[in-house]
């Protein structure tokens, strides 16, 4: 067998509440923070509950907000530079993937020379990084388990990922009550996303027992999360079983790897910040009809774990499975195909270009280029 070597970070906290003993976890990584903010969180008037956090705590802090519509390497620098400016000693995050990232890159090349087009053009990292402490406001958070930070090169508007040092989070915090934050299409749509990353890590090449294991637990909790359970023995809430389904989920990625329908929203969200969850809710079903041509038994032992029914045939239970996703989308009135998201067919051909220049692409279900992933986007279009 293939060599498995295992290794946990960051520390994870499953929590309601959580959020307000934010300063609580904090305090023990530095005294003079950066808050990288979501900017929605203030809309909705869960920016106050964080500062008042940390706040009571004494801690030392200012916010960094100025993110837009994605993870860019503009916002990144100026972030940067306004924490070297500042002499921060730790950074703390609060918010969905694009927070995070912009977060990640500060604590990973605030002790670095170079600028964060030397990264995104391939550099490595030679220092130590600063501590970080993640509360991620959205059910799955698959960045803080990995080696990688998915950014939008604002030079080029491509996806970019760059390398960083292991262990860069410290401690990661997933509150269900944050949800609130969220609409309903949101959080349905980011469930059906963590659904296809606990997929996705489970079609890949890279799979592997640990993976498998937490992509298996991860399918039966989203969709109790989704459906509900008719049995008296489950009472925990809805929101719960969400980020705990949504966290084993990015454990499972990050332990495995993106699949196509992940890795291509992330390229779509660089170039056109479309929302990633509903891109890859959209071409998640046409990824399963992709993967059941070689992969039919792992399509339908998944499908079996998000509680399909029965089919007399493996191939059909993995047709089931896409109908089931598409049925869903359906029934909460999202987009079931790209041409709805305004953009073209042609627009589509740099995405795939872009997410075929990533090392993940070596990690997809199969052997795959840019026009493999051109001809799962034209299916989907």
């Amino acid at each position: 067998m293939t060599d498995f070597v295992f290794r946990v970070s960051p520390n994870v906290i499953i929590s309601s509440y959580a959020a307000s003993r934010l300063g609580q976890f904090a305090c023990e990584f530095g005294k003079r923070f950066m808050l990288v903010l979501d900017p929605v969180l203030r809309s909705v008037g869960a920016a106050d509950k964080m500062t008042q956090a940390l706040s009571d705590r004494g801690v030392d802090f200012f916010i960094f907000d100025e993110i837009a519509e994605s993870a860019d390497t503009k916002a990144a620098a100026a972030a940067l530079n306004l924490a070297k400016n500042s002499h921060i000693q730790a950074v703390i995050a609060v918010g969905g993937g694009k927070t995070i990232e912009i977060a990640r890159c500060v604590a990973a090349f605030f002790y670095e020379e170079k600028s964060i087009y030397d990264f995104a053009d391939g550099e490595v990292p030679s220092k130590s990084p600063l501590p970080l402490v993640v509360l991620s406001t959205t059910c799955r958070c698959p960045g803080v388990f990995t080696d990688r930070i998915a950014i939008c090169d604002s030079r080029t508007n491509g996806l970019k990922l760059l390398k960083v040092q292991n262990a860069l989070c410290k401690t990661t915090v997933f509150d269900p009550t944050m949800s609130v934050t969220l609409t309903e299409n949101q959080t349905f749509s980011m469930a059906v996303e963590s659904v296809c990353l606990a997929a996705e890590s489970y079609f890949s090449q890279k799979a592997n027992f640990f993976s498998d294991m937490t992509a298996e637990k991860s399918a039966e909790l989203l969709r109790l999360a989704l459906d509900g359970s008719n049995s008296l023995n489950i009472t925990t809430p809805k929101e719960e079983l969400l980020f705990e389904g949504g966290c084993l989920a990015s454990l499972a990625s990050s332990a495995s790897s993106f699949g196509p329908a992940g890795l291509l929203a992330l390229a779509v969200n660089a170039r056109f910040k479309i929302s990633r969850p509903l891109v890859a809710s959209i071409i998640f079903p046409y990824v399963i009809e992709f993967c059941a041509k070689f992969k039919a038994d792992r399509v339908a032992k998944f499908a079996d774990f998000f509680g399909i029914e029965k089919k007399d045939s493996e191939t059909e239970q993995a047709q089931a499975f896409a109908d089931n996703i598409r049925e869903r989308l359906a029934k909460e009135n999202l987009p079931l195909r790209l041409k709805e998201l305004s953009i073209t067919i042609e627009q589509l051909a740099s995405v795939a270009e872009d997410a075929a220049s990533t090392d993940w692409i070596n990690f997809m279900p199969c052997s795959m280029t840019s026009d493999t992933l051109f001809e799962i986007l034209k299916s989907a279009y």
